[in-house]
Protein backbone atom coordinates (compact mmCIF):
# COMPACT_ATOMS: atom_id res chain seq x y z
CA UNK A 1 0.00 0.00 0.00
CA UNK A 2 3.12 1.92 0.31
CA UNK A 3 4.26 1.95 -2.70
CA UNK A 4 0.61 2.41 -3.93
CA UNK A 5 0.09 5.85 -2.24
CA UNK A 6 3.78 7.15 -2.89
CA UNK A 7 2.66 6.54 -6.45
CA UNK A 8 -0.56 8.63 -6.12
CA UNK A 9 1.02 11.29 -4.89
CA UNK A 10 3.74 11.49 -7.84
CA UNK A 11 0.86 11.43 -10.30
CA UNK A 12 -0.72 14.48 -8.79
CA UNK A 13 2.65 16.04 -8.15
CA UNK A 14 1.67 18.88 -10.27
CA UNK A 15 -1.88 19.39 -9.43
CA UNK A 16 -2.15 22.92 -7.26
CA UNK A 17 -5.40 22.01 -6.26
CA UNK A 18 -5.07 18.10 -4.70
CA UNK A 19 -2.67 17.28 -1.63
CA UNK A 20 -2.09 13.67 -1.07
CA UNK A 21 -1.27 13.43 2.29
CA UNK A 22 -0.75 10.77 5.24
CA UNK A 23 -0.64 10.69 8.65
CA UNK A 24 0.28 8.61 11.37
CA UNK A 25 -3.24 7.45 13.13
CA UNK A 26 -1.89 5.23 15.55
CA UNK A 27 0.69 8.51 17.24
CA UNK A 28 -2.14 10.78 16.59
CA UNK A 29 -5.30 8.54 17.89
CA UNK A 30 -7.50 11.60 18.92
CA UNK A 31 -7.27 13.02 14.95
CA UNK A 32 -8.53 9.56 13.66
CA UNK A 33 -10.77 9.02 16.28
CA UNK A 34 -12.37 12.55 15.26
CA UNK A 35 -13.28 11.05 11.49
CA UNK A 36 -13.88 7.28 12.40
CA UNK A 37 -11.27 5.76 11.77
CA UNK A 38 -11.31 2.12 13.49
CA UNK A 39 -8.70 0.19 11.36
CA UNK A 40 -5.73 0.93 8.58
CA UNK A 41 -5.03 2.06 6.45
CA UNK A 42 -8.09 4.01 6.25
CA UNK A 43 -8.56 6.67 3.17
CA UNK A 44 -10.90 9.67 2.98
CA UNK A 45 -11.00 12.32 0.59
CA UNK A 46 -12.03 15.85 1.67
CA UNK A 47 -13.38 17.82 -0.98
CA UNK A 48 -12.82 21.55 -1.37
CA UNK A 49 -14.79 23.67 0.67
CA UNK A 50 -16.18 20.87 2.67
CA UNK A 51 -14.55 19.66 6.21
CA UNK A 52 -16.91 16.23 6.15
CA UNK A 53 -15.07 13.31 4.00
CA UNK A 54 -15.37 10.58 1.60
CA UNK A 55 -14.19 7.69 2.38
CA UNK A 56 -12.94 5.75 -0.04
CA UNK A 57 -13.57 1.84 -0.30
CA UNK A 58 -12.12 0.65 -3.57
CA UNK A 59 -9.34 -1.31 -4.60
CA UNK A 60 -6.03 -0.04 -3.73
CA UNK A 61 -4.12 -0.19 -6.54
CA UNK A 62 -2.61 2.69 -8.20
CA UNK A 63 -4.66 3.41 -10.86
CA UNK A 64 -8.01 2.78 -8.99
CA UNK A 65 -7.32 5.36 -6.67
CA UNK A 66 -6.10 7.76 -9.21
CA UNK A 67 -9.52 7.50 -10.73
CA UNK A 68 -11.28 8.07 -7.67
CA UNK A 69 -9.58 11.29 -7.03
CA UNK A 70 -10.01 12.46 -10.49
CA UNK A 71 -13.57 12.07 -10.12
CA UNK A 72 -14.50 13.81 -7.18
CA UNK A 73 -11.74 16.46 -7.93
CA UNK A 74 -12.75 16.78 -11.54
CA UNK A 75 -9.02 16.14 -12.36
CA UNK A 76 -6.93 13.82 -14.76
CA UNK A 77 -4.26 13.00 -13.27
CA UNK A 78 -2.07 9.88 -14.54
CA UNK A 79 0.73 7.54 -13.33
CA UNK A 80 3.77 8.52 -16.17
CA UNK A 81 4.30 4.70 -17.18
CA UNK A 82 8.04 3.83 -17.73
CA UNK A 83 9.39 2.61 -20.72
CA UNK A 84 9.44 -1.37 -20.56
CA UNK A 85 12.19 -3.75 -21.33
CA UNK A 86 9.92 -6.76 -21.43
CA UNK A 87 9.09 -8.26 -24.23
CA UNK A 88 5.79 -8.84 -25.13
CA UNK A 89 4.85 -12.14 -26.81
CA UNK A 90 2.33 -13.68 -29.09
CA UNK A 91 1.28 -16.23 -31.73
CA UNK A 92 3.28 -13.23 -34.51
CA UNK A 93 6.56 -13.59 -32.59
CA UNK A 94 6.84 -16.12 -30.22
CA UNK A 95 8.86 -18.74 -32.20
CA UNK A 96 11.00 -16.11 -33.64
CA UNK A 97 11.91 -14.65 -30.12
CA UNK A 98 11.62 -17.90 -27.57
CA UNK A 99 13.16 -20.67 -30.07
CA UNK A 100 16.07 -18.07 -31.12
CA UNK A 101 18.98 -20.21 -29.80
CA UNK A 102 21.39 -17.51 -29.38
CA UNK A 103 19.61 -16.13 -26.92
CA UNK A 104 18.53 -17.26 -23.02
CA UNK A 105 15.01 -16.24 -22.77
CA UNK A 106 12.72 -16.35 -19.46
CA UNK A 107 8.58 -15.87 -20.12
CA UNK A 108 6.49 -14.95 -17.71
CA UNK A 109 3.18 -17.19 -19.12
CA UNK A 110 0.65 -14.71 -17.22
CA UNK A 111 -3.54 -14.06 -16.74
CA UNK A 112 -4.69 -10.48 -16.92
CA UNK A 113 -7.21 -11.73 -14.02
CA UNK A 114 -4.63 -13.32 -12.13
CA UNK A 115 -3.67 -11.68 -8.73
CA UNK A 116 -0.24 -13.14 -8.00
CA UNK A 117 0.74 -11.90 -11.94
CA UNK A 118 -0.33 -8.37 -10.56
CA UNK A 119 2.09 -8.85 -7.65
CA UNK A 120 4.51 -9.76 -9.90
CA UNK A 121 4.20 -6.94 -13.08
CA UNK A 122 6.33 -4.45 -11.33
CA UNK A 123 9.06 -7.45 -10.32
CA UNK A 124 9.20 -8.50 -13.87
CA UNK A 125 9.44 -4.91 -15.14
CA UNK A 126 12.83 -4.14 -13.01
CA UNK A 127 13.83 -7.78 -14.02
CA UNK A 128 13.64 -6.51 -17.65
CA UNK A 129 15.75 -3.50 -16.82
CA UNK A 130 18.06 -5.11 -14.65
CA UNK A 131 19.33 -7.30 -18.06
CA UNK A 132 18.33 -5.11 -20.16
CA UNK A 133 22.06 -4.59 -21.18
CA UNK A 134 22.75 -8.05 -21.41
CA UNK A 135 22.30 -9.18 -25.67
CA UNK A 136 21.91 -12.97 -24.72
CA UNK A 137 19.16 -12.52 -22.76
CA UNK A 138 15.48 -11.54 -23.30
CA UNK A 139 12.57 -11.23 -20.23
CA UNK A 140 9.37 -11.62 -21.98
CA UNK A 141 5.65 -12.21 -21.25
CA UNK A 142 2.79 -13.91 -22.79
CA UNK A 143 -0.84 -13.53 -22.25
CA UNK A 144 -1.64 -17.00 -21.61
CA UNK A 145 -5.04 -16.39 -21.02
CA UNK A 146 -5.65 -14.96 -24.72
CA UNK A 147 -3.27 -17.64 -26.11
CA UNK A 148 -4.49 -20.71 -24.48
CA UNK A 149 -2.48 -22.93 -27.34
CA UNK A 150 0.42 -21.18 -26.86
CA UNK A 151 0.50 -22.07 -22.85
CA UNK A 152 -0.85 -25.79 -23.01
CA UNK A 153 2.25 -26.10 -25.55
CA UNK A 154 4.55 -25.81 -22.66
CA UNK A 155 1.91 -27.32 -19.85
CA UNK A 156 0.62 -24.08 -18.39
CA UNK A 157 -1.72 -24.54 -16.07
CA UNK A 158 -1.96 -21.61 -13.65
CA UNK A 159 -0.71 -18.24 -13.42
CA UNK A 160 1.88 -16.88 -13.37
CA UNK A 161 4.50 -19.61 -14.71
CA UNK A 162 7.88 -19.14 -15.18
CA UNK A 163 10.16 -20.75 -17.65
CA UNK A 164 13.29 -20.44 -18.98
CA UNK A 165 14.29 -21.17 -22.44
CA UNK A 166 18.03 -21.62 -22.73
CA UNK A 167 19.97 -20.78 -25.99
CA UNK A 168 21.57 -24.43 -25.69
CA UNK A 169 18.14 -26.20 -25.59
CA UNK A 170 15.05 -24.85 -26.55
CA UNK A 171 12.75 -28.48 -26.42
CA UNK A 172 10.74 -27.54 -23.67
CA UNK A 173 11.77 -25.41 -21.36
CA UNK A 174 12.67 -24.90 -17.86
CA UNK A 175 9.47 -24.50 -15.65
CA UNK A 176 11.00 -22.15 -12.45
CA UNK A 177 9.69 -22.91 -9.17
CA UNK A 178 11.78 -20.67 -6.62
CA UNK A 179 11.20 -17.16 -5.08
CA UNK A 180 9.38 -14.26 -6.41
CA UNK A 181 10.82 -11.40 -5.61
CA UNK A 182 13.43 -9.57 -7.44
CA UNK A 183 16.79 -11.09 -5.86
CA UNK A 184 15.47 -14.37 -6.08
CA UNK A 185 14.84 -13.97 -10.03
CA UNK A 186 18.14 -12.05 -10.79
CA UNK A 187 20.55 -14.82 -8.87
CA UNK A 188 18.24 -16.97 -10.87
CA UNK A 189 18.85 -15.69 -14.24
CA UNK A 190 22.55 -15.54 -13.26
CA UNK A 191 23.18 -19.14 -12.46
CA UNK A 192 21.46 -19.97 -16.02
CA UNK A 193 22.97 -17.18 -18.58
CA UNK A 194 26.41 -17.22 -16.58
CA UNK A 195 25.71 -13.54 -16.12
CA UNK A 196 26.99 -10.99 -12.88
CA UNK A 197 24.12 -8.50 -12.39
CA UNK A 198 23.09 -6.96 -8.82
CA UNK A 199 19.40 -6.39 -8.12
CA UNK A 200 20.03 -2.43 -8.99
CA UNK A 201 21.58 -3.71 -12.23
CA UNK A 202 25.16 -2.83 -12.04
CA UNK A 203 27.28 -5.26 -12.74
CA UNK A 204 28.47 -7.66 -9.90
CA UNK A 205 31.94 -6.29 -8.13
CA UNK A 206 34.03 -9.43 -9.59
CA UNK A 207 33.34 -8.54 -12.73
CA UNK A 208 36.40 -7.76 -14.71
CA UNK A 209 38.90 -9.00 -11.94
CA UNK A 210 41.33 -11.83 -12.49
CA UNK A 211 43.15 -13.13 -9.49
CA UNK A 212 46.57 -13.23 -11.46
CA UNK A 213 46.04 -9.79 -12.67
CA UNK A 214 45.07 -8.35 -9.16
CA UNK A 215 48.62 -10.16 -7.64
CA UNK A 216 50.35 -8.31 -10.25
CA UNK A 217 48.79 -4.58 -9.93
CA UNK A 218 49.42 -5.13 -6.15
CA UNK A 219 53.09 -5.71 -6.86
CA UNK A 220 52.61 -2.59 -9.94
CA UNK A 221 52.16 -0.28 -6.87
CA UNK A 222 54.80 -1.93 -4.34
CA UNK A 223 57.86 -2.16 -6.49
CA UNK A 224 58.51 1.04 -8.99
CA UNK A 225 61.35 -0.40 -10.31
CA UNK A 226 60.13 -3.24 -11.95
CA UNK A 227 56.94 -1.54 -13.80
CA UNK A 228 57.91 -2.42 -17.14
CA UNK A 229 58.54 -6.27 -16.11
CA UNK A 230 55.39 -6.63 -14.71
CA UNK A 231 53.37 -4.17 -17.31
CA UNK A 232 55.08 -6.67 -19.81
CA UNK A 233 53.73 -9.51 -17.69
CA UNK A 234 49.86 -8.14 -17.42
CA UNK A 235 50.30 -7.44 -21.42
CA UNK A 236 51.27 -10.95 -22.22
CA UNK A 237 48.52 -12.66 -19.54
CA UNK A 238 46.29 -10.29 -21.25
CA UNK A 239 46.82 -11.13 -24.60
CA UNK A 240 45.77 -14.87 -23.80
CA UNK A 241 42.83 -14.32 -21.21
CA UNK A 242 39.86 -13.56 -23.51
CA UNK A 243 38.16 -11.09 -21.24
CA UNK A 244 38.09 -7.57 -23.10
CA UNK A 245 37.67 -6.80 -19.67
CA UNK A 246 41.39 -7.34 -18.57
CA UNK A 247 42.73 -4.37 -20.81
CA UNK A 248 41.79 -2.01 -18.12
CA UNK A 249 44.45 -3.52 -16.05
CA UNK A 250 47.29 -2.44 -18.31
CA UNK A 251 46.19 0.72 -19.39
CA UNK A 252 45.68 1.51 -15.86
CA UNK A 253 49.12 0.64 -15.19
CA UNK A 254 50.43 2.85 -17.97
CA UNK A 255 48.83 5.47 -16.78
CA UNK A 256 49.83 5.52 -13.16
CA UNK A 257 53.42 5.25 -14.59
CA UNK A 258 53.20 8.45 -16.33
CA UNK A 259 50.77 10.20 -13.76
CA UNK A 260 51.61 8.47 -10.43
CA UNK A 261 49.72 6.37 -7.07
CA UNK A 262 47.87 9.67 -6.40
CA UNK A 263 45.87 9.09 -9.49
CA UNK A 264 44.42 6.54 -8.49
CA UNK A 265 42.46 8.03 -6.21
CA UNK A 266 41.51 10.73 -8.50
CA UNK A 267 40.71 8.67 -10.79
CA UNK A 268 38.32 6.50 -8.11
CA UNK A 269 36.52 10.06 -7.13
CA UNK A 270 36.16 11.16 -10.74
CA UNK A 271 34.45 7.69 -12.12
CA UNK A 272 32.39 7.55 -9.10
CA UNK A 273 30.83 10.95 -9.65
CA UNK A 274 29.74 9.61 -13.00
CA UNK A 275 28.13 6.92 -12.04
CA UNK A 276 26.61 8.37 -9.14
CA UNK A 277 25.34 11.75 -11.57
CA UNK A 278 22.50 9.37 -13.41
CA UNK A 279 23.71 10.93 -16.78
CA UNK A 280 25.14 8.20 -18.59
CA UNK A 281 23.55 5.56 -20.92
CA UNK A 282 23.15 1.45 -19.48
CA UNK A 283 26.23 0.99 -21.49
CA UNK A 284 28.81 3.44 -20.26
CA UNK A 285 27.50 2.58 -16.61
CA UNK A 286 28.49 -1.18 -17.13
CA UNK A 287 31.74 0.40 -19.02
CA UNK A 288 32.70 2.31 -15.42
CA UNK A 289 31.76 -0.49 -13.31
CA UNK A 290 34.14 -2.39 -14.86
CA UNK A 291 36.39 0.59 -14.57
CA UNK A 292 35.79 0.67 -10.64
CA UNK A 293 36.34 -2.78 -10.29
CA UNK A 294 39.69 -3.24 -12.15
CA UNK A 295 41.03 0.50 -9.75
CA UNK A 296 40.09 -1.35 -6.72
CA UNK A 297 42.90 -3.86 -7.73
CA UNK A 298 45.60 -1.00 -7.53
Amino acid sequence: MVGAYDEVAEAFSRESDVVIADVDADAHKDLGGRFGVSGFPTLKFFKKGSTEPTEYNGARETNDIIEFINREAGTKARVAKAVSAVVVLGPDNFDSVVLDQTKDVFVEFYAPWCGHCKRLTPIWEKLSTVFKTENDVVIANLDADAHKDLGSRYGVSGFPTLIYFPKSDKSGGDKYNGGRELPDLVAHVNSKSGTHRQDNGLLESTVGRDATLDDLATRFMSNPGDRQSILAEADAFISKSGDPNHVWYSKFMGVITKKGNDWVATEKSRVKGLLDGGNLSAEKVDEFSVRTNVLNAF
